[in-house]
């Protein structure tokens, strides 16, 4: 299972709006066609609700499947769980 880690998306251990939405442009959600993803939890970070929403939509158009979470512990969004090629 591939992981996105949204911390990858916030410059400076800091969440700022605009700097996480041209992340979210600049980033290559291609890499993840065909493929399970699993969105991982934040802990060390407080972010918006709605920013996994928003990688949840632009992982959609990729994707096998969407969970959320952590691996050993997945929570689906999209898909089966697992499903791999």
């Amino acid at each position: 299972m591939e992981v996105v880690d949204p911390r990858e998306l916030v410059t400076g251990g800091m969440f700022r709006e605009q700097d996480f939405r041209d992340a979210v442009k600049r980033f290559d959600w291609s890499r993840f066609k065909d493929k399970p993803v699993l969105i991982q939890g934040c802990g060390s970070i407080t972010l918006p609700t709605w920013t996994y929403c928003i990688i949840t939509a632009e992982l959609a158009p990729y994707a096998k499947s969407i969970s959320y979470g952590e691996l050993k512990n997945p929570i689906p969004v999209s898909g089966k769980l697992g499903a791999s090629v």
